[in-house]
């Protein structure tokens, strides 16, 4: 298992700490990966591009370290300007 710190805002924003893919990975080559394209049967046109993702590598495996507080706006007046410091 790789760590790496990675910040990010669903559900809620936090710093967490994250599994990454391995690196010497033969399956993926360390992209955590492969992506291939995919058509339609009949016509064969183009109709998209799948995500498998690698053994090596779980996306949902992280740890929370640092919830970050939620963005508040800051009171206006009706003119549209604060009134309050910025400090």
């Amino acid at each position: 298992m790789r760590l790496r710190i990675r910040r990010i805002t669903w559900p809620r924003r936090a710093i967490v700490l994250a599994d990454t893919p391995r690196p010497d990975c033969r399956d993926c080559g360390g992209e955590g990966g492969n992506a291939y394209d995919y058509g339609e049967p009949f016509t064969g046109e183009y109709a998209g591009t799948d995500w498998e993702p690698c053994p090596c590598w779980h996306e949902d495996r992280r740890w929370v370290l640092i919830p970050l507080p939620r963005r508040r706006p800051r009171p206006t007046s009706r003119s549209g300007y604060c009134d309050e410091p910025p400090f």
